[in-house]
């Protein structure tokens, strides 16, 4: 607890919020001549194409089917005509699978859809299994960053109960204010999409339903607040500036004073979190058959000439976007997506803006801070804020060593790579990006146990 506002209860930093973009209101931007779509824009599977060269397309249509149970659709976000279904470079870093569409700038859609206001009526009156249907279909995933697919979180096992729902409006990563945005210009959508999960879980019981924002938006708290007294069992929290607060299991221990154990979903103990952005998306989905084909994105640093938060459609080029706010300084040395924390640094800006994208950022040398690592001088302060309680120092040493099986030991999955060990650290070591290594090393360590355990079971049955 700081200054009566709530708070997680283990390690965090307290760092500048830096947003500079967020009296900056929604613009929407023109559709693309050409857009570049990726088929795996979530965690999961990646989705199947269903179109090819020279196809005709229009707004919504399905053209990449998902393909597993944790995957989603990816749908077209203008109509015209495929070019291509080709690897090109995404945010993620690496070549992936896209498919390359031409505009003809006409805005067909595959589907009529509607425009009914919000409200506790609308909601009360709706089919829960036609809108969780509805999601899926519009291909929805968590736009907080993590792309999980929306429709599989709306759909826990029968012996799960779900009694708590949060809404994440935190937004604690720096220089960000997408969210924000979209919480003062749309407060009775985002309301709404949380009634409606919350009346998606409510067959086993009643839920309470929860919006978490971080004191430093009180605008945004304002809205939220004013739209949230229409509905029943709905509280928002205004919440202490601390970093990661944004992260699902802090947000959970801050809000609920739950903790969710090691290895475990929030499910576990009862919680569902939606990001604000995508529990909007769910409303238009499920009340207004709106696919998912766009969202907002911050364009900020001081690397770039205006900071702002623009509506995109999915496959817009980074570039095109920095151009919208009037191109980089001289002085522009870095290009991240996402924030700094927790975002991925670019070599280029020539990639697609896709569901997971919530921020462009453009940093000068001077904002950059990029310093020669030193070693380690065990002072713990990486252990001390480090929100998980894990040891990342040692974790670090153990990786280094190539040792990788003790990294079981040390609770290395546990890590939601938010990057405090790296901002603290007083010899700026690059413990996430080593981590990050170690957890695919890891990784490929169970895997191979497990296939040996299941060799030794099938030899047993012999």
């Amino acid at each position: 607890m700081a200054f009566g506002l709530k708070t997680f209860s283990r390690g965090g930093i307290h760092v500048d919020d830096r947003k500079y973009s967020h009296e900056s209101a929604i613009e929407k931007i023109p559709a693309p001549k050409t857009v570049v779509i990726p088929i795996s824009q979530h965690i999961g599977a990646p989705a199947k194409a269903v179109v090819t060269k020279d196809q005709a397309v229009k707004i919504g249509q399905i053209i990449a089917e998902k393909s597993g149970f944790i995957s989603a659709n990816v749908l077209s976000p203008v109509s015209g005509v495929v070019k291509a279904v080709e690897a090109r470079m995404t945010p993620t870093g690496f070549k992936q699978d896209c498919i390359v569409i031409e505009n003809d700038m006409k805005d067909e859609y595959f589907e009529a859809f509607t425009a009914v206001a919000p409200s506790a009526e609308v909601i009360e009156k709706l089919d829960v299994s036609g809108a969780v249907k509805a999601v899926e279909k519009a291909g929805i995933v968590g736009m907080g960053g993590a792309a999980f697919p929306t429709s599989v979180k709306l759909s826990p096992p029968p012996d799960v109960k779900i009694d708590t729902v949060i809404l994440n409006g935190v937004e604690c990563e720096p220089y960000l204010t997408a969210d924000a945005r979209i919480m003062i210009e749309d407060a009775e959508k985002i309301v709404a999409g949380l009634a409606l999960i919350m009346k998606i879980f409510s067959k086993n019981g009643p839920v309470k339903g929860y919006i978490g924002i971080e004191a430093n938006k009180p605008d945004s708290i304002q809205k939220m607040s004013e739209a949230a007294s229409k509905y029943k069992d709905i509280e928002v929290v205004s919440l202490a500036l601390k970093y990661p607060q944004g992260g699902e299991k802090q947000l959970i221990n801050a809000i609920v004073g739950r903790d969710v154990p090691s290895g475990k979903l929030p499910s576990a103990v009862g919680c569902v979190v939606q990001n604000v952005a995508t529990a909007a998306s769910i409303y238009d989905a499920a009340v207004n058959n709106r696919p998912l084909i766009e969202r907002v994105v911050t364009v900020t640093g001081m690397g770039v000439k205006k900071q702002k938060n623009l509506l995109v459609r999915f496959g817009t080029m980074f570039t095109e976007l920095i151009d919208y706010c009037g191109g980089v300084t001289d002085d522009a040395a870095m290009l991240i997506c996402g924030g700094p924390m927790m975002g991925k640094a670019l070599q280029t800006s020539e990639v697609p803006v896709t569901k997971a994208v919530s921020g462009i950022l453009v940093l000068t040398q001077n904002e950059a801070n990029l310093y020669e690592e030193a070693p380690c001088i065990r002072c713990g302060r990486c252990v001390d804020v480090c929100p998980m309680g894990l040891q990342p120092g040692m974790i670090n040493k153990v990786i280094d060593a190539g040792d990788y099986d003790k990294l079981e030991e040390l609770s290395l999955l546990d890590c939601i790579e938010c990057g405090s060990c790296n901002y603290i650290c007083a010899g700026h070591e690059r413990l996430v990006q080593k981590i990050k290594i170690g957890k695919v090393k890891l990784q490929e360590i169970l895997k191979a146990r497990k296939e040996k355990e299941a060799q030794l079971k099938k030899e047993d049955k012999k």
